[in-house]
């Protein structure tokens, strides 16, 4: 649909995800992922990434997702296998990395390197960052219209 009159989807500013407890999910994710606080309430937290976060929510109660996921981008997925099995994900067999929490929300992790999605420089650099695309997809940038290099 690419109806001008129509506001135009820009992105994502955070995901909010539902889980049994926030100190449980917490500590998985920061057996596997480094990351820092954005805020935390009672039955909430947030976790910053960059110019984004995810926003964990207390209080799911249904069981595990089959197909529907969401995806986390890092700038080194070779680990993240490893590190979320021995923190006891289930790893989901399949092409992609993807594995259940203990709070059953499935989650994929994609490498920054291979995909399309674009960290400003200035993002990068307060994330303490300098990461580079694939061939691929640098060829899907340029095909989309994008200059990765004026980012």
């Amino acid at each position: 649909m690419n109806d001008t009159d129509l506001p135009s989807l820009v992105g994502i500013n955070h995901v909010a995800l539902e889980v049994r407890d926030i100190d449980e999910a917490l500590d998985f994710l920061g057996r596997i992922f480094a990351f820092e606080f954005r805020g935390r309430g009672e039955d909430r937290a947030f976790v910053d990434m960059g110019d984004q976060f995810l926003a964990l929510m207390e209080g799911r109660e249904q069981g595990a997702d089959t197909t529907r996921h969401f995806g986390l981008v890092v700038d080194d997925r070779s680990r993240v296998r490893d590190l979320a099995e021995a923190s006891g994900a289930i790893i989901l067999e399949g092409p992609f990395l993807d594995f259940v929490d203990p709070s059953g929300n499935r989650i994929q992790v994609v490498e920054y390197r291979d995909l399309q999605f674009l960290k400003d420089k200035g993002v990068q650099e307060a994330m303490g960052f300098d990461l580079n695309k694939s061939g691929d997809a640098m060829a899907e940038l340029e095909d989309k219209g994008i200059d990765p290099g004026r980012i």
